[in-house]
C-alpha cells in the first residue's frame, strides 16, 4: 500500500526485453536503502525490485502490467516517480494508493497560473472509472485533489513543490499517464451498482 506521496524521482538507466517482459534499470539517490524483494511504485505501479547494483536498481513489468499502463513507453533517460511501501505506523500524508493503475489517460492542457499549474487529463469513460470534485486521484503515483470533473476528463491543480520534485515538470500535452482512480469511491460505485441490479 502506497500514499502518493512521491519520496523521489527516478531515471532510467536501461531497457531490456525478455519475452513479453521488460526488465527496467534505474538510478536513485536512494536505492542503497532499497532491498530485493521490495515493493515500490512506479509512476504509481508497484514493481518488484529483482536486482541492486550500487545506485542502480532493477524491476521487472509483466505483459499485463505493461498493457495496463504508461509503463511501455519509457525510455532510457525518463524520469519515473518512485514511492516505498507505506509503514503502518507512519501518518497517511496522501490518500490510499494500491499501486494497481486502473487505466491510463493523456495529457491534454497544461496551463501556467502565476506560479502555479493546471492540468488536464481525459480517460476513457467506458471502462466506468470516475471523479469527483475535491476527490483524490493517483496520475502517476501521485496522490492530488480533482479540481474540475466531467464525465471522462478532470483537472488537478499543481503546486511548485510538486512541479519541482516529481514528473511533473516534463509533462506535456499528448503524454500518457498512469491513473488510479480513489478505491473507496470504486468500491461505493460497485455497492451501488449491485444494489441497482
Amino acid at each position: 500500500m502506497f500514499t502518493g506521496i512521491i519520496e523521489q524521482t527516478a531515471r532510467v538507466v536501461e531497457i531490456k526485453k525478455e519475452g513479453s517482459n521488460i526488465h527496467f534499470t534505474l538510478h536513485s539517490d536512494i536505492t542503497n536503502e532499497f532491498k530485493i524483494d521490495q515493493s515500490i511504485a512506479h509512476n504509481g505501479v508497484c514493481l518488484t525490485i529483482v536486482d541492486l547494483n550500487e545506485d542502480l536498481y532493477t524491476v521487472t513489468a509483466i505483459d499485463e502490467t505493461l498493457k495496463k499502463t504508461n509503463l511501455g513507453e519509457l525510455k532510457v533517460g525518463n524520469t519515473v516517480n518512485i514511492e516505498r511501501a507505506m509503514l503502518m505506523n507512519a501518518r497517511l500524508d496522501g490518500h490510499i494508493v494500491q499501486g494497481h493503475v486502473d487505466q491510463t489517460g493523456t495529457c491534454i492542457n497544461v496551463e501556467e497560473q502565476d506560479g502555479s499549474w493546471i492540468f488536464t487529463f481525459r480517460y476513457d469513460s467506458a471502462l466506468n472509472n470516475v471523479t469527483i470534485e475535491k476527490g483524490s486521484i493517483c496520475i502517476n503515483g501521485v496522490s492530488l485533489t480533482v479540481v474540475n470533473s466531467k464525465i471522462n476528463e478532470f483537472s488537478v491543480a499543481i503546486i511548485p513543490y510538486t512541479y519541482e520534485y516529481t514528473g511533473f515538470k516534463e509533462m506535456k500535452s499528448g503524454d500518457i499517464v498512469n491513473l488510479e482512480f480513489d478505491v473507496i469511491g470504486k468500491y461505493v460505485k460497485r455497492l451501488m451498482e449491485l444494489q441497482n441490479n
